[in-house]
C-alpha cells in the first residue's frame, strides 16, 4: 500500500498568521518545551534523534482545547510520517489514545491510527490498557467506560525493555519442571529443566490507575504513574524523550525526574506555561 507523504514545512519558513505569536522555545536544563504547532516544529528535530515517545493525542473532537483543536487524519497521518522519521531504530512510541462516539458508534479513529502506524513502518510491539480506577459514565446505552488503549509501536525490536516485576507469582519460590524454548514447531518439547519462579513475576499489560493528574487546569490530564512506568520500561536513563502533545506536561515531568532529556511541543499557550511551570519544579 503506498503512503502519501506530506510535506512538512521546516520552523525557519513559518510566518505566524494574524494574532498568532512566533513559535517560542524555552530550555529548562535537559529539557525543551516548544510553544507551536508540532508538525511545524517537529521538522526541526533530526533524523532518528529520539529515544522514545510518551504522548496522548486529541480523542477526536472530544475536547476543544481553548478552540485550538484542528484534527483529523490531515494531521495525525504526518504527525505519524514524523514520528516515524524521528524516532531511533529501536525506539518506541506510546500512543494513549480513546474514540469519541458519534450517532451511536464509536468512530474507530484509535484504531485507523495503530493501522497507520504500521503502514508507515512501525511494528505493533503491543496493545496495552489503561484501565481506570473511576469509569466514566458514557452512554445509557453502553457498559460503563473504564479503560483507553495504550498502543506500543517500535521501529524494530525495542532497544530497552526494563519491564515491571511487581506482579506477585503465587508459586513464587516454588522449584518445578519446565520446558525450555517450549515446543517446537514440528510438535516436539524442547529440554525439560528445573526452575525457581521469582517470587515477583512480570507486570501484565493492563495497567490500572486513578484517573487525572491533581488540578493542573489541563481538561485531560493522564495519570503522572502512567508515564513514569511508560519511560521506566522503553527507555534508559540519559535517552531522549518526546511528547509532541505536550498538554500539561506529565511526561515532560516525569522524564525529567527519571533523568532523561526531553522535548515537548504545546500548540496552547496557556497549556505550554502549566506544563513549564510542572517542569521547572523538578529541576530547582
Amino acid at each position: 500500500m503506498s503512503i502519501t507523504r506530506y510535506k512538512i514545512a521546516h520552523p525557519d519558513s513559518i510566518k505566524p498568521s494574524k494574532g498568532e505569536a512566533m513559535a517560542k522555545k524555552v530550555v529548562i536544563r535537559n529539557a525543551e518545551l516548544w510553544l507551536g504547532d508540532c508538525l511545524e516544529l517537529m521538522a526541526s528535530i533530526p533524523d532518528g534523534s529520539v529515544d522514545l515517545v510518551v504522548t496522548s493525542p486529541p480523542y477526536d473532537n472530544l475536547r476543544t482545547y481553548h478552540g485550538t483543536l484542528d484534527w483529523g487524519d490531515h494531521v495525525w497521518k504526518p504527525v505519524i510520517q514524523e514520528l516515524f522519521r524521528v524516532i531511533k531504530q529501536g525506539g518506541v512510541v506510546v500512543w494513549v489514545v480513546g474514540d469519541a462516539t458519534v450517532k451511536g458508534s464509536e468512530t474507530g479513529t484509535s484504531f485507523r491510527q495503530s493501522l497507520y502506524f504500521m503502514e508507515c513502518g512501525f511494528n505493533l510491539h503491543d496493545t496495552m490498557i489503561y484501565e481506570k480506577y473511576q469509569a466514566c459514565f458514557g452512554s445509557n446505552n453502553c457498559y460503563l467506560q473504564a479503560f483507553e488503549y495504550m498502543f506500543v509501536f517500535s521501529k524494530g525490536k525495542p532497544r530497552a525493555m526494563n519491564f515491571m516485576r511487581d506482579r506477585e507469582n503465587v508459586r513464587g519460590g516454588v522449584a518445578e519442571g519446565t520446558v525450555k524454548h517450549g515446543t517446537k514447531p514440528d510438535g516436539s518439547r524442547g529440554e525439560r529443566v528445573q526452575k525457581t519462579a521469582d517470587d515477583m513475576g512480570k507486570r501484565k499489560n493492563i495497567w490500572k490507575y486513578a484517573v487525572g493528574g491533581g488540578n493542573t487546569g489541563h481538561p485531560a490530564v493522564f495519570p503522572e504513574a502512567l508515564a513514569n512506568d511508560h519511560i521506566l520500561s522503553w527507555s534508559n536513563e540519559g535517552d531522549t524523550v518526546l511528547d509532541p502533545f505536550m498538554g500539561s506536561g506529565t511526561t515532560g515531568k516525569m522524564a525529567v525526574l527519571n533523568k532523561r532529556a526531553f522535548i515537548g511541543i504545546e500548540k496552547d499557550a496557556s497549556y505550554f506555561e502549566i506544563a513549564r511551570n510542572r517542569i521547572e519544579g523538578q529541576t530547582t
